[in-house]
């Protein structure tokens, strides 16, 4: 296995991410001689009797001088079986913005917990959070195990609280719970030897054998039209007529032949070629970014989008029914215009209800006039023009989209489609 999985770390402050991370480049080698010598005198100079790992990920002046994460950090690494992108995300509620930056790309995340403190309001946050970002696979790191002795009831405990609250908030993601010692290396990269009672898979087992994103079901092609390229070559005849559509295959695949219809406005075409790094190909898959030619001259512009014909067609509708995470400082505002950007269309929205707010510490729907940051509620959105829409557990690409100040282009929530009218 060479493919690649994106996944990150999350959880309360101090719950032990950066650390993790941490054990995980160490453990593997993937630390370069001059990073861990950096990362030593940092740790010398704090004081400390042995290599600070956190500071493998804590790479920002103001996250070494705190002891916290602010910023979203990514490091890569590999093993002979994967390659790994890990997002490294913040604990403090006030950066929830920046984890579901981390979340939106990620195919499973790693939901720190300190087993001494069970689950905290920050915890749950986070793993709805990770249910909201539509995160097929969570894994219930139970950290810090060497300060209860490796004793399995402490992790027990953990287990059976998290459980309860899967249930009440209807966590769809395929749960594994760890019991780990991120600071120790206990099942993080080696099993070591003080948890015999654990027989399951360490962290590293886990992360090589999930499955990644576009494996284990049948996706229909999307392609979201990035950019429509018409060459200006008055010395090139053969240019004179090229029109090419750039942009990056969402899901599924296509073949040169195949019949395809551009969506939103419903026009029927037929593939004419297909050109990948300069050169003609016969078909495109999944993440590659490619440039799409087609039979007839169709009137095509950034942010249609090509379907196959033969496949299920995804609904084009102005009018959404969504989860939504605020993001910005100041309240949602129904009375504004915000602009809406799904994969690369933008159009103005406003929020036309909010039917409730999630309360993460009561595990109740309130009902709000506003959402402030940091809130989680649902929302019905009306558009000013028609998008092509999938629900967000269906297809990630076509799910998602985000609202955006028009006057500042500051992003001010995230949001996953549920239904549309």
């Amino acid at each position: 296995m060479s493919d690649v999985l994106r996944f990150m770390t999350c959880g309360s402050v101090d719950d032990g991410k950066s650390t993790l991370i941490g054990r995980l480049l160490y453990d593997t080698r993937a630390v370069l001689v001059d990073t861990l010598e950096g990362v030593s005198h940092a740790s010398e100079r704090r004081g400390l009797s042995r290599i600070d790992l956190s500071l493998l990920t804590d790479g920002l002046i103001a996250e070494r001088e705190q002891g916290i994460t602010i910023d979203v950090a990514y490091r890569y690494f590999s093993t002979g079986r994967r390659n790994f992108i890990i997002a490294d995300a913040p604990g403090h509620e006030q950066y929830t913005r920046n984890m579901v930056t981390a979340a939106s790309t990620a195919e499973l995340a790693v939901l720190m917990v300190d087993v001494r403190q069970g689950l905290t309001t920050q915890t749950r946050r986070h793993a709805l959070l990770c249910e909201l970002m539509g995160i097929p696979h969570l894994v219930i790191a139970v950290n810090k195990m060497d300060l209860v002795g490796y004793d399995p009831e402490p992790f027990a405990a953990v287990q059976a609280a998290f459980e309860t609250f899967a249930v009440q908030a209807q966590l769809r993601a395929d749960r594994r719970y760890l019991p780990i010692s991120a600071l120790e290396g206990d099942m993080v990269v080696e099993r070591g030897e003080r948890m015999p009672w654990y027989h399951g898979p360490t962290l590293l087992e886990v992360l090589e054998s999930v499955p990644s994103a576009h494996t284990g079901k049948a996706e229909s092609f999307r392609f979201p039209v990035q950019w429509v390229c018409r060459p200006q070559a008055a010395d090139d005849p053969t240019l004179h007529d090229y029109r090419g559509y750039a942009g990056m295959v969402a899901s599924g695949s296509v073949a040169v032949g195949d019949a395809v219809t551009v969506l939103p406005a419903g026009l029927a075409t037929t593939v004419l070629a297909i050109e990948l790094g300069g050169r003609s190909v016969t078909a495109a898959r999944a993440g590659q970014s490619v440039m799409l030619r087609l039979q007839d001259d169709l009137d095509v512009s950034r942010g249609d989008m090509f379907v196959r014909s033969d496949e299920p067609m995804p609904a084009v509708t102005r009018a959404l029914v969504a989860d939504l995470a605020w993001l910005a400082n100041g309240p949602l505002d129904r009375r504004r215009v915000y602009g809406l950007r799904q994969t690369t269309r933008e159009v103005k929205a406003k929020i036309d209800s909010i039917e409730y707010r999630w309360d993460v510490a009561s595990m109740r729907r309130e009902d709000v006039d506003t959402l402030t940051a940091n809130d989680i509620g649902r929302v019905r959105v009306k558009l000013s023009a028609p998008i092509v829409a999938e629900r967000y557990e269906q297809d990630r690409a076509l799910g998602a989209f985000i609202l955006f100040d028009p006057a500042t282009g500051d992003t001010v929530a995230g949001g996953v489609i549920r239904e549309w009218a």
